[in-house]
This record gives C-alpha cells, sequence and structure tokens, in this order.
C-alpha cells in the first residue's frame, strides 16, 4: 500500500523499533547535529497532541481501552500532529523528525488484535517518509534497557491488556517480542532502513547521517 507521495520541499526522516532500542537517542542525536549544521528542524512525538492527551491518560489510568478504541485514538492523535505539527513545516521546506510513525500502530494495533489491512486503511492519509529508519536492537538487549530504567512497567507498556501473562515483566518480554516480528515483516513491506542498534552509539549515528545526507541538497 503506498502512502501520501507529496512534492512538499521538505523532507521527514522517523525512527522506528520496539522499545528499549535507542532510536529516541538516536533522533536527538540528529536533531542537535542538524541544529547546529543551519538547518531548520522540527520535532514530532507519537502520542504527544494535546488533543487526546488528558483522555488518553484517563482511560489509561481506568484500564478502559479495547484493541479498536486504543488504535482510533492514537489515529485521532496522529491525525492531529500531521496537520498541527508535520504538514506546515513540510510545506516551508524544513527537515521535521518523527520519534515513531504509522508503522508503531501498525505493529502494536496488529498485535493486540486488530486487522492488519483495516490498521493500515486507517492510516491512509499519512505523508509519505523520506527515510524510514527502523532501529533493530536483539529483544533480550532491548528488554534489559527498559527493566533497568523502569522501576515499574505500566499496564499497557508491559501488554497487560492481552492476557499473555500474570507476571508484568514476562507480559512485557512477550508483548515486544511480537511487535519486534510484526516490524521485521515490515522491513520489505515499507521499505525500512534497518540500523543494527546492538552497534555504538556513534556507530549509528554516523549511519544515519550518511543515509540522509543526500536527501539535505539545497535545503539551507
Amino acid at each position: 500500500m503506498v502512502y501520501g507521495e507529496h512534492e512538499f520541499a521538505g523532507k521527514l526522516f522517523v525512527v522506528e523499533g520496539t522499545d528499549g532500542s535507542g532510536k529516541s537517542t538516536q533522533l536527538g542525536l540528529l536533531y542537535q547535529w542538524l541544529k547546529a549544521e543551519g538547518y531548520p528542524v522540527f520535532f514530532s512525538e507519537w502520542n504527544s497532541s494535546p488533543l487526546v492527551r488528558e483522555i488518553t491518560k484517563r482511560a489509561k489510568k481506568r484500564t478502559l481501552f479495547t484493541p479498536t478504541t486504543f488504535s482510533l485514538l492514537h489515529a485521532t492523535d496522529f491525525a492531529d500532529r500531521t496537520e498541527r505539527d508535520i504538514i506546515p513545516p513540510l510545506k516551508a521546506g524544513a527537515i521535521v523528525l518523527a520519534d515513531r510513525y504509522i508503522y508503531t500502530a501498525f505493529a502494536r494495533d496488529v498485535v493486540r488484535g486488530c486487522d492488519p489491512e483495516w490498521v493500515r486503511k486507517i492510516y491512509r492519509f499519512a505523508v509519505k517518509p523520506t527515510v524510514r529508519f527502523f532501529f533493530r536492537a536483539p529483544l533480550e538487549v532491548a528488554i534489559e534497557r527498559i527493566l533497568i530504567g523502569r522501576p515499574e512497567l505500566k499496564y499497557y507498556e508491559a501488554g497487560m491488556d492481552m492476557g499473555l501473562s500474570d507476571d508484568p515483566e514476562e507480559s512485557f518480554k512477550l508483548f515486544q517480542g511480537r511487535i519486534l516480528d510484526e516490524y521485521d515483516k515490515m522491513v520489505p513491506e515499507f521499505g525500512l532502513t534497518v540500523i543494527d542498534a546492538s552497534r555504538s552509539i556513534i556507530q549509528q549515528q554516523h549511519q544515519m547521517r550518511r543515509i540522509i545526507l543526500p536527501h539535505l541538497k539545497d535545503m539551507k
């Protein structure tokens, strides 16, 4: 399925991966580098729209979500951010960096039981990214990073709504494993650019820069 081909002057670079893959760290470093080089850069983060933030927070606290309502609320968040935070900078010729994009929904929502074709149709309005990075970390490495930094796993974060295990840590491992499987399927489907997230931070960052440099010509 082909998403929104566009003729905007700007460029859209997105990062994807399981929790603990290090993608957010790499995107932050890329942002700093692009700013230092004089490029106009904007940032957009998954599930950050003020339009649905409070609703999402309350529903999570009361564990009210079904797979479908979870999916639709995230789609609403994404639609609002696309209209407000992504398309305007692209039209203005700027660079937009997105920490998670539609592929997060394609992985998580499908793992939770939503129909893959249905989820993909919901996001037909999405702008096609210039480059789609997938930071692939070995599952045990990614999980260790998260568990070290989290005193307690949240209900939906751990995938407890799926009934995989009564133990949050075990549920989290099973949940993330299934998400990783979905990402692997999307590599050929959407042309995701795979970054080996087990390499050093410096090596990963250098690879990202090499990949995006050809797309930055005449942007300053």
